[in-house]
């Protein structure tokens, strides 16, 4: 039974104060919420709330302009702590806050909601903010999605990657037509230059190894269909499954790789299937020619612009506007990550983490997730651990295995107690070693159970050598019983 809990400061800045608080500020207010997982399963999200009122620096941050300039403002005032929020209140008539918005989300981990008159309101308004900013029972429940019963997940919660401690992120160019096409692309600039701050952010969620690559001759495998009307070919929706599978066999990039690998396919279609576009499911094309493959990861195509004059030379030189490409592929990135944005209601407004590829809070929601999954992994893991010494009784079990196992146990204890406490990164770091221990107890190579053989199969390997061994040996001791029984029958001569 897992905990969650979560700090929230509740800052009031002047004229913004409900009349029907219960006690004058400052104050505290706990709040509890079960998520139900299964018969066995439940996480419990604690909200320990603090309202009080805004400091002069605060107060100062807030008589900004705009929104965006008083979230940079009032983020050196607030604390680091992963996971803890801070909620600013401004008066229903501030202009800080555009014209029908009631709720900003800023880059860092800080809101600005309008007051909604009484606290009640209030309240709702703060509780869906908190919601989405730390995390819902929807992504707690496609964290645990292992333990969820079927048909009780919907398909999009399982479009997120597993935890892992490591990703292998590839980027390949696919030219089938290099005789027409010579195709060009930045993609250590790019990298470098869209990708990196996003990993470097991601960072403290796993390690991420990067490389790409140029395959000549791929196809797609599938045979576009040519549409009359607008002179161009189309993918439709149902035949994109099958556009994968050709090309995975020739990426290989996930045979020799520990970890999960996140494929980001850059398709140039050859001049007979040019131009190429993908279709929905109501047959309009897709705005960014591309789709993603849950726990996979995405391929775009991206058509080259007919030669003017039809006598131009072979091949065309192709430069790839990074750009754009990077724009979709990032896009793809946060959907396998989970951090698809739900449907919030009108009067929110979520700020653009810009370069960075995500928010602080966004950061926190991803932790939340892995923590509760690793703790669940562990769990399982030691478990069937636990099940496989119970079959094998003459199993012989190391000290290093031990200690693992005692290793994992603990860390696992310690996140548990952390996220009770609202330590947030400190409890992902212990599930972290949790998960290394346990994995390496695991996968021990003295544990294999191909080593120790159950009692009957013991005895269905050995009888079959001994028997034609042992049948001419009870044999002759039948027949020497037999012959000393005789002599003793037999009557002794006397002279």
């Amino acid at each position: 039974q897992v905990r969650l809990v979560v700090p929230i400061a509740v800052a009031f800045s002047p004229g913004s104060v409900p009349t029907d608080l219960p006690r004058p500020l400052p104050f505290r207010d706990d709040q509890e919420m079960e998520i139900t997982v299964n018969l066995r399963t439940t996480v419990t999200s604690h909200y320990e709330v603090m309202y009080r009122g805004t400091t002069a620096q605060e107060e100062a941050a807030l008589a900004a302009a705009t929104a965006r300039e008083a979230d940079a403002a009032l983020r050196p005032l607030q604390g680091v702590s992963m996971g803890s929020l801070t909620m600013y209140v401004v008066p229903e008539t501030s202009s800080l806050l555009p014209q029908g918005i009631s709720v900003y989300v800023g880059k860092h981990r800080s809101a600005l909601v309008r007051a909604g008159g009484s606290l009640a309101a209030l309240q709702a308004r703060l509780q869906q903010v908190t919601q989405l900013m730390s995390f819902t029972a929807t992504s707690m429940a496609a964290a645990l999605s292992d333990r969820v019963p079927d048909g009780r997940l919907s398909p999009d919660s399982r479009r997120s990657l597993k935890s892992s401690l490591g990703y292998e992120i590839t980027f390949s160019l696919l030219n089938p037509d290099p005789k027409s096409h010579a195709v060009d692309w930045d993609i250590e600039g790019a990298v470098n230059c869209y990708v990196k701050p996003v990993l470097d952010k991601l960072s403290l969620v796993a390690n991420f190894s990067v490389d790409s690559q140029i395959l000549y001759y791929a196809v797609l495998g599938v045979t576009p269909r040519y549409d009359k009307e607008s002179s161009s070919f189309l993918l439709s929706t149902h035949s994109l499954p099958h556009v994968i599978n050709p090309v995975e066999a020739r990426l290989g990039s996930s045979a020799a790789s520990l970890y999960p690998v996140l494929n980001f396919l850059l398709y140039v279609p050859e001049r007979s299937h040019s131009p190429l576009y993908i279709q929905d499911k109501d047959g309009a094309p897709v705005s960014t020619n591309a789709f993603h493959s849950p726990r996979w990861g995405g391929i775009m195509v991206y058509n080259v612009e007919a030669s003017a004059s039809p006598q131009a030379s072979l091949p065309l030189h192709v430069d790839v506007d990074m750009a754009r490409v990077m724009e979709v592929f990032l896009a793809q990135l946060r959907l396998l990550f989970g951090l698809s944005r739900e449907e919030l209601p009108a009067e929110f407004l979520l700020e653009s983490p810009g370069n960075e590829g995500l928010a602080d809070w966004e950061l926190d929601h991803l932790l939340w997730a892995h923590t509760v999954e690793n703790i669940a992994t562990v769990s399982t893991t030691l478990t069937s651990l636990a099940q496989l010494l119970d079959k094998i009784g003459n199993i012989v079990i190391k000290d290093d295995v031990a200690s693992e196992v005692y290793r994992a146990v603990a860390s696992v204890q310690s996140a548990v107690a952390k996220l009770g406490k609202g330590h947030l990164h400190s409890a992902f770091q212990a599930s972290k070693e949790a998960v290394t221990s346990s994995e390496r107890a695991f996968f021990d190579p003295s544990l294999l159970h191909l080593l120790y053989f159950p009692d009957d199969q013991k005895f269905a390997i050995y009888i079959p050598l001994f028997l034609p061994m042992a049948v001419p040996i009870l044999l002759s001791l039948a027949k020497i019983v037999r012959e000393t029984r005789q002599r003793k029958k037999e009557p002794t001569k006397m002279d």
